[in-house]
């Protein structure tokens, strides 16, 4: 009985796969570097990804979601991924952040007012939690919130925010008590459209570039007090709990890039001809090759012990941790010996390699650098 099932799982996975990869073919293959060069965001995209049903992926079916778990889910982000980062990363600010911090900590009338549209892509979300001054320093943030009877009034910026610009829906970490401390911070939803909130600077990025960056900013901004997630000073918590499935995330976009740069490798060092033959035929590319493939499988391993964890609701900190730092840092890797092996021809825009290799190095980056990363492995490991 288990076999069957596991066998209708891994057919049902397939499905979902064959399913995104055919919408990326058509829908975001012909216009990556397009969007890339012009640092176009393409909204539609997304609100097709929510008629196609994956806006709301790990969104249980009563609140208009897939209802599926992290496999399917790191299925998905890898196939956007393989042919355009910038849009794996959208993909997954919008599910695991935004949608999952309400799905985690909302209450039944925050799930029912707002689940529904993020999952169908009627509404596209944003997570705001670093500032200028605070990156891996969180605590010290400086946006506050302030209740005034029935009412949040908040004050100050958010920086790097993924779809800062273009979501309709914000889960914002704020200050409601004293500064430096993890119960001083509160997380609130914030809808565009709401007096006092706008956005700010658009960043101008080196890779990832058909994905919004940008700053948002609050100016006596009120939201009434029924959009608090969850109890006032939790918001810190909840927020590093979020960054743990976040993190499979990243790892998952991390894996579509290195797999992306490895199947051109693959596909080019056997049509490139040296000294008479494909340069596959070399021991100094197949070797590189050789590496590649085997610490995407490493990668990809973790990402699944970690999504295996995750889907049976235990501890993920650590293993989400060492995904998303091994799975980021192999992307670069991978990244870089793919415009090695395409020697002159990977350093233009003609191939695809370059764009893999300036998307890469975000993973390092974002939702926790490496440096970060190993810090949790190291703290979870002296436990």
């Amino acid at each position: 009985m288990h076999a069957q099932s596991t066998m209708q799982e891994a057919e049902n996975r397939e499905l979902v796969c064959q399913m995104v990869r055919d919408f990326v073919v058509k829908n975001i293959r012909p216009h990556v570097m397009e969007w890339d060069e012009a640092q176009y965001f393409p909204v539609d995209t997304f609100k097709a990804m929510g008629q196609l049903g994956i806006m709301g992926t790990l969104v249980p079916e009563e609140y208009g979601g897939a209802g599926l778990g992290y496999h399917e889910y790191v299925d998905i982000i890898v196939e956007i991924a393989k042919v355009c980062g910038a849009i794996g990363l959208s993909f997954a600010a919008h599910n695991s952040l935004c949608t999952g911090h309400i799905m985690a900590f909302g209450n039944e009338a925050q799930k029912q007012r707002w689940l529904r549209k993020l999952a169908a892509g009627e509404g596209l979300g944003a997570w705001a939690l670093t500032e200028a001054n605070t990156g891996s320093d969180a605590l010290r943030m400086r946006t506050t919130a302030v209740l005034d009877g029935d009412e949040y009034v908040i004050n100050g910026t958010k920086n790097w925010i993924t779809h800062g610009q273009s979501g309709d829906i914000a889960v914002v970490m704020v200050r409601t008590g004293e500064k430096d401390r993890a119960r001083g911070v509160s997380a609130l939803v914030v809808e565009r459209g709401t007096p006092g909130f706008t956005a700010g600077k658009k960043e101008n990025k080196l890779g990832m570039r058909a994905s919004e960056t940008t700053e948002l900013v609050f100016d006596n901004c009120r939201v009434p007090r029924e959009n608090l997630l969850g109890v006032e000073g939790e918001g810190f918590k909840q927020a590093m709990k979020v960054l743990d499935g976040g993190r499979i995330s990243i790892a998952a976009l991390a894996l579509g890039i290195a797999k992306g740069a490895l199947e051109a490798s693959i596909k080019y060092a056997k049509e490139r001809h040296q000294f008479g033959q494909p340069i596959a035929n070399f021991q100094g590319i197949s070797f590189k090759l050789a590496d590649m493939a085997t610490e995407i499988e490493a990668a990809e391993l973790l990402i699944r012990k970690a999504c295996e964890l995750k889907n049976q609701d235990k501890e993920v900190a650590k293993n989400s941790a060492m995904a998303k730092y091994y799975a980021s840092e192999v992307a670069v890797r991978c990244a870089t010996e793919a415009v090695q092996i395409f020697g002159g021809y990977g350093y233009t825009k003609d191939f695809p390699v370059e764009k893999y290799y300036r998307d890469a190095k975000l993973c390092t980056i974002g939702e926790g650098t490496s440096e970060i990363q190993k810090l949790v492995i190291a703290r979870e490991v002296l436990k």
